[in-house]
């Protein structure tokens, strides 16, 4: 599956646009449409368009979706499948291959799988985890895209 152009403007929404480097709630150097880390050197710029930064945002989803196709066991909807890739673009892929989120999904507990979206609220702190509200807010409308297909 990919994500449907619905997806892209929930992600879109969510990440808002950046045409310079700033660093993000965890200190992360992020540009674009939320695209973290250091660029290639085909993107080796300072400064970007929107039109540059859609591309970088679809190579970015492009990863997320292939790893929810290889580990997820389970068929979705294109809204659960839209609300799984804002979620990998988020939260990484390494975090989501070992999460509890992954496993009910897999279970097909969708009742636990909403739970567990709301779980990942926090960054970490000076060691400590913390709460934020924009990330609140995200894991919200992302469960309920999962489960309703409406945000």
């Amino acid at each position: 599956m990919n994500i449907s152009d619905k997806g892209i403007r929930f992600i879109k929404n969510f990440e808002g646009f950046s045409p310079t480097w700033y660093k993000d709630s965890k200190g992360v150097w992020t540009i674009g449409f939320g695209h973290a880390g250091i660029l290639s050197e085909r993107y080796n710029i300072q400064r970007i368009n929107e039109q540059t930064a859609i591309k970088i945002l679809q190579d970015d989803l492009s990863q997320a979706e292939d790893i929810i196709n290889k580990l997820v066991k389970i068929d979705l909807t294109q809204n659960q499948f839209d609300a799984l890739t804002s979620f990998v673009f988020n939260v990484g892929s390494g975090n989501f291959s070992n999460s509890t989120l992954l496993k009910r999904l897999n279970e097909g507990k969708f009742e636990e799988v909403i739970n567990e979206f709301l779980r990942w609220n926090k960054i970490t702190y000076k060691g400590k985890k913390v709460e934020l509200k924009g990330l609140t807010k995200r894991r919200e409308k992302e469960s309920k895209l999962f489960l309703t297909g409406e945000y």
